[in-house]
């Protein structure tokens, strides 16, 4: 595959901290308990993390997060819908936004 961004380098995550192995293992462990249940189980996490993932196009988080919800028992009309509640937020943010423009349309008397 000749892409930017080389699947193979999702299984290599864990290196990030090769030079930094305190702050590493200090992500590492609080990542670990962020998806672990709580007040969410862990499959509602995953469908959050899939939704974020997507909203901040993260190709390795999106991969990773598919195959853990599949994991997880989620099905494609799940995952999918995820998708499209991330992108309905994201174009919503996008949209409020043109209040900025139209601030300072008015703002210039225009």
């Amino acid at each position: 595959m000749d892409t930017y961004y080389d699947p193979a380098d999702l299984a290599r995550f864990h290196r990030i901290s090769d030079h930094a192995p305190e702050l590493g293992r200090k992500f590492f462990d609080w990542y670990g308990s962020v998806f672990q249940d709580g007040a969410l189980t862990a499959r509602e996490k995953c469908l959050v993390a899939l939704g974020v993932a997507h909203a901040v196009q993260c190709p390795y988080c999106i991969e990773a997060y598919t195959k853990d919800g599949l994991e997880k028992g989620l099905d494609p009309e799940q995952l999918t819908e995820v998708v499209h509640v991330a992108a309905a937020i994201k174009g919503g943010a996008a949209l409020v936004h043109g209040i900025q423009m139209r601030n300072t349309i008015d703002r210039l008397g225009m």
